[in-house]
């Protein structure tokens, strides 16, 4: 590929920008239909959701269904890698609705800065960053690639709260 001087306004050429209306993140969730867990009471003394500057700090969510109920299992002895993906992704759906309820719009959120994924596997289990996909994909839906998709560490557990196949903190720029 051909090095674009900044210096050379000709530069755009090389990487062209279009400006095309996108939907809002919060328009694009509203889209997709999905069904958000209730927003749950601290299980201990920390909030959910600490907004300093212009960062949000989400602690550790768990992978509540609408009805309340949680995934539970080991990855790799109860569920497989794809039912832990889906976990994940349910634990999006967590950690979404306590934004809304923070925020009032995922508007509010600039990018994805940081996940923090923990998997309760089983010791030979190895697709750790496969299981924690579910979530990073489900943000990359609502915020698009650019946007949605942040630094990220995915990491194995022997155990978690609960007994949850996965819990994820997270990270966000505020616009």
């Amino acid at each position: 590929m051909a090095s674009c001087p900044r210096s050379d306004p000709s530069h755009l050429a090389c990487h062209p920008i279009t400006m095309t209306a996108s939907p809002s993140a919060h328009a694009r969730f509203t889209s997709l239909g999905l069904a958000l867990p209730a927003v749950g009471k601290p299980a201990g003394l920390y909030k959910p959701c600490l907004i300093v500057g212009p960062h949000a700090y989400l602690s550790g969510h768990l992978p509540l269904r609408a009805d309340g109920t949680l995934i539970k299992g080991r990855v790799g002895d109860d569920l497989d890698a794809d039912a832990g993906k889906a976990a994940a992704r349910q634990v999006g759906l967590t950690i979404l609705a306590t934004l809304i309820d923070s925020l009032g719009s995922l508007d509010r959120v600039s990018h994805v800065v940081k996940l923090f994924g923990l998997v309760n596997a089983a010791p030979d289990f190895e697709k750790h960053p496969y299981v924690i996909n579910g979530c990073s994909e489900l943000f990359a839906e609502i915020w698009g690639d650019d946007r949605g998709v942040g630094a990220r560490s995915a990491c194995g557990a022997a155990s978690l709260p609960a007994g949850v196949a996965v819990e994820i903190e997270a990270i966000f720029a505020l616009a």
